[in-house]
C-alpha cells in the first residue's frame, strides 16, 4: 500500500516520471560540462549568462569552458581540482543539492555510468507497453 501510495505521490502530484535513487560518490564529473538552461532555452551566448549572474548567486560559481551546438558548457569553480570535491558542500546551492534531476534529462543529458545515482521510472516500460497494446 505505501508503495503505491508512493507511485501516486510522485506521478500525480510531483509529475515526476523517475524515482532519483543511489547517493554521490564524490567524483565530480557533475560539476563539469554543464549547460544552463532558463525557462525558455538553453544559454548560447556570454552576455545572456552576465545577466543571469546578477540574478542569481549560482551562475556566479560558473564558468565559460567551451561552446557547442547546445549552447555554452560551463565548469563549477567551487570544486577543488586535486579532489574534485566540493569546496563550499555545506553551503552549496539547492540545485547542486537536489542533483540529478529530470530536468537533466529534458535537455539530453544523461548521468554517467559510473555516477552513484540512478534514476529509475517510475512506470516500467512493460507497464507502458501493455497500456498501449490494450488500447
Amino acid at each position: 500500500m505505501l508503495k503505491k501510495l508512493k507511485r501516486f505521490f510522485y506521478l500525480h502530484i510531483l509529475h515526476r516520471k523517475y524515482y532519483r535513487t543511489g547517493q554521490c560518490l564524490g567524483c565530480g564529473r557533475c560539476c563539469q560540462k554543464i549547460y544552463v538552461q532558463t525557462s525558455k532555452h538553453v544559454i548560447k551566448e556570454e552576455k545572456e549568462f552576465e545577466r543571469l549572474k546578477l540574478l542569481n548567486r549560482f551562475y556566479t560559481y560558473l564558468e565559460v569552458i567551451d561552446k557547442d551546438e547546445t549552447g555554452l558548457v560551463f565548469k563549477c569553480n567551487k570544486q577543488d581540482p586535486k579532489t574534485n570535491l566540493c569546496t563550499i558542500h555545506n553551503n552549496r546551492p539547492g540545485i547542486c543539492r537536489r542533483y540529478p534531476q529530470e530536468e537533466l534529462f529534458k535537455m539530453g543529458g544523461a548521468i554517467d555510468d559510473d555516477c552513484g545515482y540512478k534514476m529509475i521510472p517510475i512506470v516500467s516500460f512493460s507497464e507502458v507497453l501493455e497500456k498501449k497494446l490494450k488500447k
